[in-house]
């Protein structure tokens, strides 16, 4: 490929629509207790009524409703206490018209009763008697048999990440195995003769290999398995050793470092002597991280990432993030959501047509909002990103945001 070849970038939007087509990798069964973070790969169906039974949300008495009509402090409704309903209990009492049962936060409603008065509404004046001073409804401070979710009603999809909060469905449901899609391994090779390893002491005109060790930590945060497999040096023979190693070992290869036009780039080259390779991408029309490569080997992706580190972490999160995420299972409408917080630019901000830029981004609050102010410096400067929130996208058709304007801010 030509530096003229190499000029022909590749729209971002382009690049996610060949991350959509990346196939996910298989599937495993897990406990639903370690399933945290995951993807599901199979829907969830309810198999039973959820709640199994009508309940209490609130302590009180439970009543008929309409045997609160009118009732007020100064004209309270008179009630026959006629038993209680312990938490675990199965009522062994009914509830006819002027009749209350009282009930705890969770007890299982008593038959007849259709709405639970708050205790703070009512007074007992003795054992037997109760006053009533505030109306109720039908299904007032109630939860009805499946009302959270009925019997044979999907619970969750597939494809969608396992929260917490699913982690609670999977364990009302009794559901103690859930298929998840496997994490998929990222393999991590290291490429330039000025990378050393962060151990060692570098001498002029060497670099520690601070890109590794960023993306092995982003990596984890998108869903995959990190596998740093070192350094491979400016010549044909290493990269492609480690390039096949992370092939048979790992489903997907970030190469670090070699995606640029340069006497001595052998990424290209070694990608396209891989076994059914096809480079699919070679520079990408977003700054920073235009010379991007998005190779295609068997049915893995293969990642060239500039060497700059804040280019490499900008790059990681608009593009390689969603392409681990796509083939952890994630579905392509949960692909598309972003963690985004409305802000105010403090300056302006310019931009050359043609391209998106992505400007890392200061939050501060000020007034009643948020504030955006831009930190700028070259792709090298790592303060940059260890200053900075998020990013804010600068459209390709743009020359520029003024001061003042309303962003959104993608947060790392």
């Amino acid at each position: 490929m030509t530096e003229k070849d190499f000029l022909k970038v590749t729209t971002l939007k382009v690049v996610l629509k060949l991350i959509f087509a990346l196939p996910s990798v298989g599937e495993e069964v897990l406990a639903s207790d370690q399933s945290v973070g995951r993807i599901l790969a199979r829907d969830v169906f309810s198999g039973i009524d959820l709640p199994e039974f009508s309940r209490a949300t609130m302590d009180g008495y439970a009543v008929q409703a309409r045997s609160t009509f009118g009732a007020s402090e100064s004209m309270p409704a008179l009630f026959t206490i006629v038993g209680s309903v312990e938490m675990g209990e199965i009522p062994t009492v009914s509830v006819e018209p002027g009749q209350a049962v009282r009930i705890a936060t969770g007890g299982m409603l008593p038959q007849g009763a259709d709405s639970v008065v708050m205790v703070e509404h009512t007074q007992a004046l003795d054992e037997h008697t109760l006053e009533v001073f505030k109306s109720g409804a039908p299904l007032q401070h109630v939860m009805e048999a499946g009302e959270d979710f009925k019997k044979g009603e999907k619970v969750l999809a597939r494809g969608s990440p396992i929260r917490p909060q699913e982690m609670g469905v999977l364990a009302a449901l009794g559901q103690t195995r859930v298929e998840v899609y496997r994490q998929p391994v990222v393999a991590i090779i290291s490429s330039g003769d000025e990378i050393v390893p962060i151990e060692q002491t570098p001498g002029l005109s060497q670099l520690r290999d601070v890109n590794a060790h960023t993306l092995a930590g982003l990596v984890p945060l998108s869903g995959g398995i990190p596998r740093y497999l070192g350094i491979a040096k400016d010549n044909f023979d290493d990269l492609d050793r480690l390039c096949r190693q992370a092939l048979a070992e790992a489903d997907m290869v970030l190469i670090s470092g070699g995606s640029s036009v340069g006497s001595r780039d052998f990424t290209l080259e070694v990608l396209q002597g891989l076994p059914d390779s096809e480079i699919l991408v070679h520079g990408v029309s977003v700054s920073p991280g235009k010379p991007t490569i998005l190779a295609r080997c068997g049915k893995k992706a293969v990642w060239g990432i500039p060497g700059q580190v804040t280019s490499a972490m900008v790059v990681f999160h608009v593009m390689v993030r969603p392409s681990i995420q796509r083939i952890c299972g994630l579905c392509e409408d949960e692909l598309g959501k972003i963690n985004e917080v409305p802000a105010v630019l403090s300056r302006n901000l310019a931009s050359v047509q043609g391209r998106e830029d992505y400007v890392r981004i200061r939050l501060l609050r000020r007034g009643g909002g948020l504030c955006a102010e831009p930190i700028l410096g070259k792709s090298g400067l790592i303060h940059t990103m260890v200053k900075a929130d998020g990013l804010i996208r600068i459209d390709r058709d743009s020359e520029g945001l003024e001061e003042g304007a309303e962003v959104k801010v993608m947060l790392f």
